[in-house]
């Protein structure tokens, strides 16, 4: 099976030996975003400002992939404390229309750039 990489200056670029995403026949795997903003490399304060971003640029990577949000079959939110899960589900719950995807969320012990949440997805290319 082929696998094409999918890359946009809409999402932060890979700062390592990963791509934003891969297509693999209809799948299109994203790598986890975190809230950095493409533009000016700044990171919003507070979890749902970050939610938020890292949405964004997920929206980007899909948009450059020619799908949106709604093909989305799968999510893992990654929080820096449990205690924003409840935070984080309120601007998710914003950007994901029913049927929502299958989601998981696990408080990590640190993610890059000291950022409150980082989310991963797995989108349909049909």
């Amino acid at each position: 099976m082929k696998k094409i990489e999918v890359a946009t200056t809409g999402a932060p670029g890979a700062i390592g030996p990963y791509s934003q995403a891969i297509k693999c026949g209809n799948i299109l795997f994203c790598s986890g975003q975190i809230p950095l903003n493409p533009a000016d490399g700044s990171i919003p304060e507070g979890i749902k400002a970050q939610t938020a971003q890292s949405i964004s640029n997920i929206k980007a990577i899909l948009k450059e992939a020619g799908v949106t949000i709604d093909n989305v079959v799968k999510t893992t939110v990654f929080l820096a404390d449990m205690s924003l899960f409840g935070e984080m589900n309120e601007v998710y719950g914003q950007e994901f229309t029913a049927p929502y995807p299958a989601r998981s969320a696990v408080a990590v012990r640190e993610l890059p750039k000291q950022v409150l949440v980082e989310i991963e997805v797995i989108a349909t290319l049909d």
